[in-house]
């Protein structure tokens, strides 16, 4: 088995998530504008980075 094939599972989940990123990503466009849409990316890369938990920092909103 090539190693292209050994990779294909995870190369395919990647591509899903990529997919469903890209469709949030529009959504947020659509309904905020780019600003807002790419301030969420960003800031969401931030908290990868610094291994902060997203769900502490979500507002409540009810």
């Amino acid at each position: 088995m090539s190693q292209a094939q050994t990779n294909q599972p995870e190369n395919d989940s990647k591509d899903a998530f990529f997919r469903e990123i890209a469709e949030l990503s529009e959504r947020m466009i659509a309904a905020h504008g780019k600003e807002f849409s790419m301030g969420v990316l960003v800031l969401a890369a931030r908290f990868i980075a610094e291994s902060k938990p997203f769900t502490s920092t979500l507002p409540d909103l009810q």
